[in-house]
């Protein structure tokens, strides 16, 4: 067994999830189950394979610089609106209450 129902107490607890008896060793099973079906990745020989972080290696940040652009005319924007006030779209309230 790779865990026991201790450490899934300790992991439970860390993570704040409210575990009872009988889902700490429900959960114990499961994990120790998952630990062992990963079993057959151990078995690869990885002599001399150095690790990788990132799938794409020499990956960088790209961004382009940031220029501002003209906008949207907002009559244009609002030429489709079912409803506007002033210079913006009107909603119907959300939360209750208003009567914009």
């Amino acid at each position: 067994m790779h865990l026991s129902e201790r450490d899934v107490k300790a992991i439970a607890t860390y993570t704040r999830i409210g575990l009872t008896d009988s889902e700490v060793a429900s959960m114990t099973v499961d994990l120790n189950n998952i630990i062992e079906s990963l079993k057959p990745i151990t078995e690869y020989d990885l002599e001399g394979v150095e690790p990788t972080f990132h799938p794409i290696a020499d990956l960088s940040n790209v961004m382009r610089e940031d220029e501002a652009a003209p906008g949207l005319d907002p009559e244009i924007a609002l030429s489709n609106a079912p409803s506007q006030l002033d210079w913006a779209f009107k909603i119907p309230p959300i939360l209750g209450g208003g009567d914009n």
